[in-house]
């Protein structure tokens, strides 16, 4: 118990620290490392998240989860740092990042945007920095027009902003891409202000099969 409660204190605190650390003009919201994998298999299995489901299901535990989690710690500050506008939130022994519809694409398009293409330059610049992760990229959408549009939109959204990646020099291999529409918001599709928000590219960061120790 007490273990558990010094985590917990730790993942209080440390968006205290980024936040005197880091000019809150020139980096995106980080959020506090979770408890580890349980917490974070109850928070996904409650929200039907995708990416949060590629972090749970990469967990190692023990001193190499710690070691990994260090890692995570320093990449997810640098990434906060990086990504003005992106939402940054340490989960277990990951990261993800969400990209709000409007900092990559702009309304109902698959192109990336200027503003897009310089937040993700940095993002490959990190990836290529943190070379023993894997990525995952998720593409989603509100709730208007027919849901097999919507799906395809998220499948081709996840594709650009990984051909993009994979265009400043990071491994395909290590980018894995998937759309869900519609299927999980993260907010209400009845107003603007919620459809905007279900509007979303996220990305999940783990570490790979050699870091886990071949898993």
């Amino acid at each position: 118990m007490r273990r558990s409660a010094r985590i917990l204190t730790l993942a209080a605190l440390m968006p205290l620290a980024l936040s005197c650390a880091m000019n809150k003009a020139e980096k995106g919201a980080i959020i506090g490392a979770g408890a580890g994998g349980a917490a974070g298999a109850v928070i996904g299995k409650a929200t039907g998240s995708t990416v949060r489901g590629a972090i749970i299901g990469a967990v190692v535990g023990g001193a190499a989860g710690a070691i990994i989690g260090h890692q995570m710690d320093k990449q997810a500050e640098e990434l906060a740092y990086d990504l003005p506008g992106a939402t940054v939130q340490r989960i277990g022994e990951g990261i993800t990042v969400t990209f709000p519809e409007g900092l990559l694409f702009g309304f109902d398009s698959d192109q990336i945007n200027s503003v897009a293409g310089d937040n993700l330059r940095r993002f490959a610049a990190s990836l290529a920095k943190y070379s023993n992760t894997r990525t995952l990229i998720v593409g989603h959408t509100d709730s208007e027009g027919s849901a097999d549009y919507n799906m395809d939109l998220s499948n081709r959204r996840a594709l650009s902003a990984a051909n993009f990646i994979t265009g400043e020099g990071v491994d395909r291999a290590r980018i894995s891409t998937a759309g869900r529409g519609e299927g999980e918001p993260i907010a209400t599709n009845s107003s603007d202000a919620g459809r905007q928000l279900n509007r979303r590219v996220e990305v999940a960061i783990y570490a790979d099969a050699a870091a886990r120790g071949g898993q």
